[in-house]
């Protein structure tokens, strides 16, 4: 008998327009292998998601930009057709604030995590989070939030460059418009003109004193903190390899014990009484201490590292947490690997002595690792197409607008050169 209520289907939403976000895969084949009914809510056109089996129904996003308004309209739709309760897991920071500020207006026809108040929108927040690190003496870099222009070049000098720059919320950052997330400023004149984006961003800009990366500095921690607070269905893994370089998703993780950062990740999660899933990111200073970077109140896209002996993960611990099931006990699978192969392709292939969970290609799951290859080459060749018309126009600008572009072939890792050929 399946430990799980399969008569309670799970629906995945996301409102982010990535099509490779393999972590929305990782959900659907996590839960469908348990034998739950999973829906998705998403943007599937041209991504491989759409191509599991384990996928029963998709249904349409909100628009881009959508309102939490938006957002609970597309969700009362799909609870209508769907009928019965349902788990609800947001995939991406837009729908996970969303949701959080919806949770009253959701129920009963969707089972979620009690998570007070606005803690979710001021966890992905990162000027927030700066102000909640300091308020729980939780290492964290230091973060200024300049009010003009000149104030942001004055900050820079003050953090000493290189300096990191942040978006506050960047599920607002429109897409195309060339802006990302985070980005290393060399000179105050970058930060000025970063600055002078801000109404176009949507957001504040904010500047953190730059740790440098390095060999096993950057660690990071998923977990399913449950109805009683305690944190499940997770554990810590430190990045082997980035996308972009130095300050990207995780391509290559590994599984590795880390007391101090299972600690310190479990006391925020307590002193915060934050509940439902989470996925920190933390990078060691000088010192060694791990400083936190980002808190994101969401699946991370490489949570299925962290499937133990039992087979627990985070989104299996929420289900069975939710419809009030059991949560079996596993032991940790130390050593285990994940690796996003279009990312480092050339890892994918070596030996894993303690195992290895591919992004997207799945033996039971053919169809998504075959058509991710397929429409990663056509999503290679047109960045490059764009990146080359872009050239000349680009000589000119700004070089913290070359920094927000796409890399050319030249910053690439072998590995990374070998996925996008």
């Amino acid at each position: 008998m399946s430990p799980f209520d399969t008569r309670v289907p799970a629906v995945l939403l996301r409102v982010d327009r990535n099509p490779f976000h393999h972590g929305t895969l990782g959900a659907v084949r996590s839960l469908g292998r348990a034998g739950v009914d999973v829906q998705v809510i998403a943007d599937t056109a041209g991504s491989p998601v759409a191509r599991s089996r384990f996928v029963r129904r998709i249904h349409p996003p909100p628009p881009p930009g959508a309102s939490p308004a938006d957002i609970a309209a597309a969700l009362r739709g799909v609870a209508a057709r769907i009928a019965r309760p349902a788990v609800l897991i947001p995939m991406d920071d837009a729908s996970a604030v969303a949701v959080a500020g919806l949770r009253e207006e959701l129920a009963p026809a969707y089972l979620l995590p009690q998570t007070p108040g606005a803690l979710a929108e001021r966890v992905a927040d990162k000027a927030e989070l700066a102000a909640l690190c300091a308020s729980l003496d939780v290492p964290h870099p230091l973060t200024l939030v300049p009010d003009g222009p000149a104030e942001a070049a004055r900050a820079a000098l003050r953090l000493g460059l290189p300096v990191v720059a942040k978006w506050s919320r960047p599920w607002l950052l429109p897409s195309g418009g060339g802006l990302r997330s985070t980005v290393v400023l060399r000179s105050p004149q970058e930060a000025r003109e970063l600055y002078a984006r801000t109404a176009e961003a949507g957001c504040r800009l904010l500047l953190q004193a730059f740790l440098p990366p390095g060999t096993d500095r950057d660690r990071f921690f998923h977990g399913y903190a449950d109805r009683a607070g305690t944190v499940r269905g997770g554990g810590p893994g430190v990045k082997l390899r980035a996308w972009p370089r130095g300050a990207g998703l995780t391509a290559v993780g590994r599984w590795t014990p880390d007391p101090q950062v299972r600690q310190l990740s479990e006391r925020i999660v307590g002193e915060l009484g934050y509940r439902g899933i989470f996925d920190l990111d933390f990078r060691r200073g000088e010192d060694g201490s791990p400083h936190l970077l980002d808190f994101n109140p969401r699946p991370g896209a490489q949570f299925r590292l962290f499937a133990d002996s039992a087979g627990l993960d985070v989104v299996r611990a929420l289900h069975l947490d939710l419809t009030h099931r059991p949560l079996p006990e596993g032991t940790p699978r130390y050593g285990r690997e994940f690796v996003v192969e279009n990312y480092s392709p050339l890892t994918a292939l070596r030996p894993a002595s303690a195992g290895r969970e591919l992004a997207w290609s799945a033996p039971d799951d053919r169809a998504p690792g075959r058509a991710m290859w397929s429409l990663w080459s056509r999503h290679v060749g047109r960045r490059l197409s764009e990146r080359l018309r872009a050239q000349p126009a680009e000589r000119g600008r700004a070089r913290v607008v070359r920094q927000a572009s796409a890399p050319d072939l030249t910053d690439l890792s072998d590995d990374e050169k070998a996925s996008s050929c």
